[in-house]
């Protein structure tokens, strides 16, 4: 009896270990998405400033915004993608359903593909689907860490995009939609379309004077497509962290509650044992008492 009270301490001991293990993982990701939001938030303003920078270059009709007019190619040859996963596990299925969407979105596309992944998971997870990777970058472990990251990413297009300057380049990841709740996005970043320069023309300017492109309008509009693009891949990677961040707490919110269930049964379980012993002995004790007083 006492060797199996005392395996029940000590799974009982197990359990409380783990769930403080848990809830300091779930506190942990509840502050991460917090911060990760507010980066998201914090690059509006920026993205704003950008984007009314390109309006006042199409609007100056340069002969650098006239080059960008004229539609490219949607196709030529190889597309390009960048996938954003996680390194680390306890996530629930973040990885599968970006990984998914993305092997479907790109087969949509009947070309030939080069893709890069953002973490270890989803790079494995590509790889079991037969698509040929070309590269894998870690996951930053803070907002400190997406700008460096974001740059080596831009280095590797450019590089590439030298063999194939009108490739298509793709974006995939989690956006999240609540606290818990995300879904898997697609982002076409280049080749820079007439599309997308109308929709920067029609863009209405805040005041009454007419903007003024200072400089040579085609280093302007260089730095400002650059830092478009920029502004494009730290949101997708913001997203995708505060998604995964989202998934993790949802599953340690899960694992929590299931913690609970266990140790409640446990320690049912270790109090029926106990009273069940301290009966037996009061058993003995009243068995022996009249033993005895028969015999005298």
């Amino acid at each position: 009896m006492s060797d199996t009270t005392e395996s029940l301490r000590r799974k009982i001991g197990s359990a409380a270990d783990l769930q403080s293990v848990v809830r300091a993982m779930k506190a942990f990701a509840a502050s991460s998405i917090g911060q990760y939001e507010k980066a998201v938030r914090a690059l509006t303003d920026y993205c704003r400033t950008v984007e009314l920078g390109l309006c006042a270059c199409f609007q100056d009709r340069t002969p650098a915004a006239a080059a960008v007019q004229r539609q490219a190619p949607t196709h030529a040859g190889v597309v390009r993608a960048i996938v954003f996963g996680s390194d680390q596990g306890l996530v629930g299925q973040f990885n599968d359903v970006v990984a998914d969407y993305a092997i479907n979105s790109l087969a949509a596309l009947h070309g030939k593909c080069r893709v890069w992944a953002v973490g270890e998971r989803v790079h494995a997870r590509l790889e079991e689907a037969g698509l040929p990777l070309a590269g894998l970058f870690a996951v930053p472990n803070s907002v400190q860490g997406v700008t460096p990251l974001v740059g080596q990413i831009q280095i590797e297009s450019e590089t590439h995009r030298d063999k194939g300057p009108h490739a298509p380049l793709w974006v995939f990841h989690n956006r999240p939609l609540s606290r818990a709740i995300y879904e898997p996005v697609g982002q076409r970043l280049l080749p820079l379309d007439a599309q997308w320069r109308r929709n920067l023309a029609a863009i209405h300017w805040p005041t009454a004077n007419l903007p003024e492109v200072m400089g040579g309008g085609f280093e302007t509009l260089r730095a400002l497509i650059r830092e478009y693009l920029f502004i494009s891949l730290f949101r997708a990677c913001t997203e995708s962290l505060a998604s995964e961040n989202a998934s993790r707490l949802a599953a340690m919110q899960r694992a929590d509650k299931n913690i609970n269930d266990l140790l409640e049964q446990l320690n049912s379980t270790f109090h029926q044992l106990r009273q069940s012993g301290i009966d037996e002995e009061l058993f003995d004790v009243i068995s022996g008492f009249e033993a005895l007083r028969g015999s005298r």
